[in-house]
Order: C-alpha cells, then structure tokens, then sequence
C-alpha cells in the first residue's frame, strides 16, 4: 500500500480546525497534522519552513485566521500578520514542496452594495480592515502559489468556540427579549459541512488550471434576524427575537449589509451538494442539546 497523504491543518482550535479534527476519523487513509499558532507560529516564515521539512506535507489546509473583525481596525497589523503575510508563507512553502494548498477567506472581501449574490471574479472592495486583511492574504496566496484554491465563507457557526448561533442560545438563556439585525443579509456557513467539502476537494481528480477561488456558504439567503428567529423556534426558546436596523447597532467595523454569494462553481466544479442552512442549523443545534 502507498503512504499515507499528509494533511496539515493550521487553526486547530477554531470552528473550522476543530470540525476538520472530527472529520479526520471518517479518513484513516490520510496522516492528519492539527496544529495551532503556539504548535507553529505561521507568520514566521523560518519556523513553517523548518516544520515542512520536518513532515512530508502534501496538502495544508490554512483555517487560522484573525477573526476578530471589531478589533481589527485598530489591531492592524496583528491582523495582517495572520490574515495575510501568515498565508503567503504558507503558500510559498507548499508551492516549494508541491503540496496542495488550501486556503480559508472570507465574503469579507466585498462591499456588499451587489443585489443579487456575489460570483468569485465580481468587483472586490472590503469596507474594514479584516476584510482588507483577508484580501491581502489572497492576494499573497496567489501571488506566492500559482496553484493555491480559495475557499471565500460567511457567517460561520459550529458546536464549537464563541459564534452568532451560540451567543444566540446563551442571550435568549438570559433576557425575555433581544434586538437583532435585520438589514444585512448572507448566508450561513455550518463549519462541519465545510470541512466536509475541504476533503471532497482533496480527494477530488479534478485538475484545477492554475490559482481557483471558490464560494462556499450553506443554502439559502436570510437576515441575521431570521437567523436568530430560526434559532429560537428550534431550541423552544420563549425570548422574543425583535428587528433592529444596523444603525441602531453601532458597531468599530462597518459590515456589508449583502454579502450572499453564488455557490454555484463549487458545486459544478467537484460535483459537491450543499445542504440547506436550516437543515445544517437543525444539525448543530442537537449537538448542542437543544
């Protein structure tokens, strides 16, 4: 038998990395490597080096990211460390050992003035620093690695570390009623049907001409009050879900107020089926007891 394929995951301890650790059992064909930025510091150009030649690495999976979008716009360059010039010595160095290299971005990356959803060459122009940020990394990735794959995803949620589905839960545990917004739309992306994609991708014969970037979100377009409503219909909740709008709810960082996107290439590309984001939603709820 041939050796196993090694797979590296940077951002172990994210929704992502921590829902790639899950799904790593369904794959014992594959040598996993989980790493997180004590493990390996991936804005140290040196150090990712050394760690590559230390392990035959044939795909790097890049979930770290600086995901603190508030923060950003006054922690700047801790989040262009991490967002971008930790991803272009990534893809360097893959490109260097021919590893397959995988790299996580975000809808972050476009204004949100489109009104229908975003395709994967339409105009970008992030509107705070960790969008600005994201797309920088891109940029490095591109540039560093003519053969990287982008992965661009929104609203990200998991059983896994602090997210709107779990901030949800905890609030409406908590008050009789609470205020959400509903003027900026998207779609919701489950971390486990990610991960579950990432790997259709690795194992995928499909040869990709040149560096391909790719989005993916689970199904369906709604507000992050409709998000927040479906939430509390499923867990039974009796806290009252109310409507605000965005400027009622001032936050550092300005957020595009429509950053649905059109998932269609990926899904025509590696012939992937995306679930619903109900169905998903429904999914991850249950494992969290509700």
């Amino acid at each position: 038998m041939a050796d196993k394929k090694t797979i590296l995951v940077t951002g172990a301890n994210g929704q992502l990395g921590s829902e790639m650790q899950v799904i790593a059992a369904a794959y014992p064909d594959y040598n996993f490597l989980f790493v997180t930025k004590e493990a390996l510091a991936i804005d140290d150009e040196a150090a990712v080096r050394y760690y590559f030649s230390c392990h035959a690495i044939d795909c790097c999976v890049n979930c770290a990211a600086y995901t603190a979008v508030d923060k950003a716009e006054t922690e700047t360059e801790k989040a262009m460390q991490i967002n971008a010039i930790a991803v272009g010595n990534l893809a360097k160095i893959c490109a260097e050992q021919k590893a397959m290299f995988i790299h996580i971005s975000t809808d972050y990356v476009f204004d949100g003035t489109a009104t229908e959803p975003y395709k994967e060459d339409d105009q970008v122009s992030p509107v705070n620093f960790y969008g600005a940020s994201k797309l920088k990394g891109e940029e490095l990735a591109i540039q560093n690695n003519p053969d990287s794959i982008i992965i661009r995803t929104s609203w990200v949620y998991s059983s896994f570390g602090n997210n709107f589905v779990k901030t949800m839960l905890r609030l409406m545990s908590e008050r009789e009623s609470i205020n959400v917004v509903s003027d900026q739309q998207g779609c919701p992306t489950y971390a486990a049907d990610l991960a579950a994609a990432i790997m259709q991708i690795i194992e995928s014969k499909v040869q990709l001409n040149g560096s391909t970037i790719f989005n993916y979100s689970n199904t369906g377009a709604i507000n992050w009050h409709q998000f927040a409503e479906a939430i509390q219909a499923l867990s039974k909740s009796n806290c009252i879900v109310l409507p605000i709008p965005a400027a009622k709810y001032p936050t550092p960082a300005k957020r595009p107020s429509y950053s649905v996107m059109d998932t269609t290439k990926i899904q025509q590309t590696f012939n992937l089926a995306i679930p619903p984001w109900k169905d998903s939603l429904v999914k991850c709820l249950h494992l969290l007891g509700k």
